[in-house]
């Protein structure tokens, strides 16, 4: 994990209240794997960064003044290389006052953030068919995980799904090579319905299979997975609410099934990424 300033490189929105931000900052992405996070303070006191903020260590400057005060956990999005090095983006929906500042926050203003923190995607090595299923902002980690399996040359379908089709990450900004399935709740783009339709039927054709989106999605996922007639992994990406990111404040502990039992384990150092079959 790296600590320190990010420098947003370039800001936009996309569709809907979702939002692209780019920053420059290699060191802060330095061995990132698709699945993992980063956490940014979403507020202008820039005098956090007079200490670690993993520590216990209380500073003059801290963040009696900061608001939102707690960070927020950010999927790396993409990675991307300019004439000035390489970059990375997030992903995000304006829901709250730390994704509105985010999405005001133009090129050369600076942003503090750790990372990259958690458990990534693993993709096995003997796979060769890969499913991607999407919810919503859930797209998110995704997107990479399709670019690097794409330039691996291995076969992805995706299946993406949204409210309405207004909601819906835009198909021309996915590697040609991928496959998408489109559902809407409203049946305004794609099929009529939830992504657990798609997901069931194309669980016999892949060898693995990962998801990001609400947990209610993927609780009825599990429950596709636990019915179908082949047993296929598939890994999901749990979203929790983080004061720290790093293990210490106990603010993101999920009841996780294991060998004997079932076990407490938190999202931000055991995950975000588990087997969906552990949780549900």
């Amino acid at each position: 994990m790296n600590i320190g300033y990010a420098t947003v490189t370039e800001t936009r929105r996309l569709y809907g209240d979702v939002y692209e931000t780019w920053f420059s900052a290699p060191e802060l992405a330095a061995g990132a794997q698709p699945g993992q996070f980063i956490m940014l303070r979403c507020c202008d006191d820039a005098s956090y960064a007079a200490g670690d903020p993993t520590s216990n260590i209380q500073h003059p400057t801290s963040t009696i003044d900061a608001d939102p005060l707690l960070p927020r956990p950010m999927s790396y999005y993409r990675v991307r290389t300019t004439t000035t090095g390489q970059e990375w983006g997030i992903l995000y929906d304006v829901v709250g006052r730390g994704t509105a500042w985010l999405a005001n926050c133009n090129p050369g203003d600076r942003v503090y953030a750790w990372g990259p923190l958690g458990n990534g995607y693993e993709i096995d090595r003997n796979a060769g068919n890969l499913l991607l299923v999407a919810g919503g902002i859930g797209v998110a980690p995704l997107v990479w995980l399709a670019e690097d399996a794409c330039a691996r040359g291995l076969n992805v379908t995706m299946v993406v799904g949204a409210r309405n089709e207004s909601l819906i990450f835009p198909a021309s900004m996915l590697p040609p090579q991928v496959e998408i399935v489109v559902t809407t709740d409203d049946g305004s783009a794609g099929r009529k319905g939830f992504v657990t339709e798609p997901f069931g039927e194309l669980l016999e054709w892949c060898d693995q299979a990962f998801a990001c989106g609400p947990n209610v999605m993927m609780e009825a996922m599990a429950g596709v997975a636990r019915k179908a007639r082949v047993r296929r992994p598939v890994q999901v990406l749990l979203e929790e609410r983080m004061g720290c990111g790093t293990g210490i404040c106990y603010g993101c502990a999920v009841d996780v099934r294991v060998r004997g039992g079932r076990k407490m384990k938190l999202v931000c150092k055991d995950g975000p990424r588990f087997d969906i079959r552990d949780v549900w």
